[in-house]
């Protein structure tokens, strides 16, 4: 029996707890009614653990070769590992939960029963802040009262590991029975909640690595028997709400940006968690988020830092009578005819407006003409974009499933459609899309229409205007100057390939085009012509 937890504890548990969550996760994931009944708790339960499993391997193996340098504390290996490959919602509860610990006890120079009862308590304080509505009921109720009970042990004079682990998983296991009464959705289907059941396991196999004896428990979560003459309860369908679970982790932020985004994604969804942790390249987040918005979300974390690893999954898609199944379609906002015919190239559904001018009843209708069942809609401009989700919403609500890649030029809708790929799921191909667009910076050469206090200082009405992601850079006489010095601006931060839509002065498409080869050589150039009622120049870099 364990005094303390050393390095090789926290391994042994670490696979103790892959080894329990491989042998129940079918069962957990039937047991998945709340908050999505999508089924898939357990499944992502055993990544997040396999994930923390996998760096703490690579991280003792690595130190072995090393000659036995302990570089870092396991806990804090483990923590990392399950941050970065957490899974779903209960993955990234797991994960916070292990972070939590990791806090506390990552150095600690002894981790003995009171101490880790305090940990606990820690672990479940942060997994109720990283929630952005906790619920009672739920995963994060039986933490608490785990770390509860074990708190309780301590304060009673039963202090050594064995009491206190013992206790934590006794008192988790005492509130996962009393789960089902507390949600509807747990009652109503007669069963615990499958996160909790999980983090029962967890500490289980955490008894067993202290004591060396198995826990006796009963079968996992169970329905309970029905008297004779009761209806069987017959699951509905899923409630309705958001219709896709979104899942990144963010690099390149901050605090401040993280709490604004925070703000953001509890206003489009729920299921909201976001987990922070320390990695080796700086910190990053595990955001995960269900919304309607798939787009919008995606946007508001590339406007926090950058997102990466995004995946989507559809929770409950709406399959409406009109729509064809599984056809897929593109509607791209365009604000001119060379515009226009780029698109409708690609075999894209094009609205041609200016953007001043873009109608959300028109997009609507240029959605639900397409007859497809699944619909991603390129805005290609700012300001069309709310006015794009709004449709969108309105067409989810005819039976279409519905997606909104926040472009913010057609230089990134260009970009976006390039990677598009049919035999892909739908998801799948929303995020490629979205990466895509993230990763093409754009850039444009206008013409002042008013006076105007510019991030570039001050500018005339007639003076030409260098934009980059919307900000005003270069202010100058004539187009070609400008056009010049916001190409090299661009390029001056990398770039393999530049792609330009030129207005109705092809001469400055000729010109542009002829500094980027004898200035950036190396670099590929794409040019189109956007024709009357395009900017001069609009320029995409990659």
């Amino acid at each position: 029996m364990l005094r303390a937890l050393d390095d090789a504890a926290v391994d042994r548990w670490s696979s103790a707890v892959v080894d329990r969550l491989t042998a129940s996760r079918g069962r957990l994931d039937e047991l998945n009614v709340f908050p999505v009944p999508d089924g898939d708790t357990g499944t992502n339960l055993l990544l997040t653990a396999e994930a923390g499993h996998a760096a703490l391997q690579a991280a003792l193996q690595a130190a072995r070769e090393d000659g036995g340098r302990r570089p870092e504390s396991p806990w804090a290996v483990l923590a990392r590992g399950a941050v970065l490959g957490a899974r779903g919602n209960s993955g990234a509860i797991l994960a916070q939960l292990l972070r939590g610990l990791a806090d506390s006890l990552a150095d600690a120079p002894e981790v003995d029963g009171e101490v880790l009862s305090a940990a606990l308590t820690g672990a479940a304080r942060t997994a109720y802040a990283a929630v952005a509505d906790p619920e009672e009921g739920t995963f994060l109720t039986v933490a608490r009262s785990g770390a509860e009970a074990a708190a309780a042990a301590v304060a009673a004079g039963r202090s050594t590991l064995a009491d206190v682990v013992q206790a934590a998983a006794e008192g988790a296991l005492t509130a996962l029975q009393a789960t089902t009464g507390q949600l509807a959705a747990l009652r109503d289907a007669g069963v615990v909640d499958a996160g909790g059941a999980g983090w029962c396991l967890v500490l289980d196999a955490l008894v067993a690595t202290v004591t060396g004896v198995e826990p006796v428990r009963p079968p996992l979560g169970g329905r309970p028997a029905r008297p004779r003459g009761t209806p069987a309860h017959v699951p509905g369908p899923p409630p309705p709400g958001p219709g896709s679970e979104v899942q990144f982790l963010l690099a390149d932020s901050d605090e401040p940006a993280v709490a604004r985004l925070q703000t953001r994604l509890a206003e489009l969804g729920d299921c909201l968690v976001v987990v922070g942790v320390d990695t080796p390249g700086g910190r990053e987040w595990n955001v995960h988020v269900h919304v309607s918005d798939v787009g919008a979300a995606i946007e508001a974390g590339i406007e926090a830092g950058r997102p990466h690893r995004i995946s989507v999954t559809p929770l409950a898609p709406v399959r409406g009578p009109a729509a064809a199944p599984g056809v897929r379609a593109v509607v791209a906002l365009a604000c001119s005819a060379g515009l226009a015919d780029l698109f409708a190239g690609e075999g894209v559904t094009v609205l041609t407006a200016p953007v001043d001018d873009v109608d959300e009843d028109a997009l609507l209708a240029a959605v639900l003409g397409t007859g497809a069942e699944q619909v991603v809609v390129l805005p290609n401009h700012p300001d069309v974009t709310a006015l794009a989700a709004r449709a969108a919403d309105r067409a989810r609500e005819e039976g279409r499933d519905v997606v909104v890649v926040p472009t913010r030029s057609a230089v990134q809708g260009l970009a976006a459609l390039a990677v598009t790929d049919p035999a892909r799921r739908f998801g799948d191909d929303v995020v490629a899309l979205a990466e895509a667009a993230a990763a093409t910076r754009w850039a444009e050469v206008t013409v002042a229409e008013q006076e105007a206090l510019t991030s570039a200082g001050r500018c005339h009405p007639g003076d030409v205007l260098g934009s980059a992601e919307g900000d005003v850079v270069v202010i100058g006489a004539d187009l070609a100057t400008v056009g010049r010095d916001l190409l090299d601006r661009l390029l001056s931060a990398g770039g393999e390939m530049a792609t330009l839509v030129v207005g109705e002065d092809r001469a400055l498409g000729d010109t542009v085009c002829a500094h980027l080869a004898a200035v950036h050589p190396t670099v590929e150039v794409v040019r189109y012509e956007g024709g009357a009622g395009a900017v001069p120049l609009l320029v995409g870099v990659e």
